[in-house]
């Protein structure tokens, strides 16, 4: 049976929105809109915190993750009213420059219960220049996902892979992943970047990685389950 896929779109507020009305946009209107797309399956939205604005623009303001069932039920989605309906809405709210968007293959690294009212850190992926897309995946998975499970605070692990359809014909996704952690709060995410299983982490990006990456801390709010 083929995988459950997953669309990521990542994106910012357009020219001119504060965070606030960026924020009940896309809760509302946008989030009404994409909820009637024929097919989905479960569709979450994690909006960037406040405090990600502290020190600048962080790299993007918020993530969309809409679930379907196969390749199949994404397919059907072109060329449909519902989609067309959702596109346009996002002149509404969205930077289009900045809008990014991979299909992704979920991969459960630690499988721990979501915190109710927890953060969760988004960080954007891409491999080291010249390593085969192979061979990623699987460094990704099997050396230096355990290493990220080892964290004590982090409560729940997934890696979504850009599916390597996306590669094909010489093609480059935008995106490689990105890596989704969650904690019970900020503090516990603080405390993690203190441990030596956090620092171990941060050494080994450099074996499969293009580094600094850029990440979001969210709150994420599930629309659809």
């Amino acid at each position: 049976m083929e995988q459950m896929i997953k669309v990521v779109v990542l994106f910012s507020r357009k020219s001119g929105m504060d965070r606030e009305a960026f924020g009940r946009h896309w809760q509302t209107t946008h989030a009404a809109l994409v909820s009637k797309l024929p097919g989905l399956k479960r569709y979450v939205q994690s909006q960037t915190l406040a405090s990600g604005y502290k020190r600048g623009e962080p790299a993007c303001d918020g993530m969309a993750e809409l679930w379907f069932e196969n390749t199949d039920a994404l397919r059907a989605l072109k060329g449909g009213a519902e989609l067309a309906a959702v596109h346009a809405d996002e002149a509404n709210f969205i930077d289009p420059v900045s809008r990014l968007e991979i299909v992704v293959e979920d991969q459960v690294i630690k499988a721990g219960t979501i915190p109710a009212d927890g953060v969760k850190n988004v960080e954007l992926v891409t491999k080291k220049a010249g390593m085969p897309v192979e061979d990623f995946h699987r460094y990704w998975t099997e050396i230096h996902g355990p290493l990220g499970a080892g964290i004590k605070q982090v409560r729940r692990y997934v890696q979504s892979h850009t599916r390597l359809a996306a590669y094909r014909s010489g093609r480059k996704p935008v995106l490689d992943g990105v890596a989704l952690t969650w904690f019970d709060d900020t503090d516990a995410m603080r405390a993690s970047a203190h441990s030596p299983e956090y620092t171990r982490v941060r050494a080994d990006e450099d074996n499969f990685l293009t580094v600094p990456l850029d990440f979001i801390i969210t709150k994420e709010r599930v629309i659809l389950e």
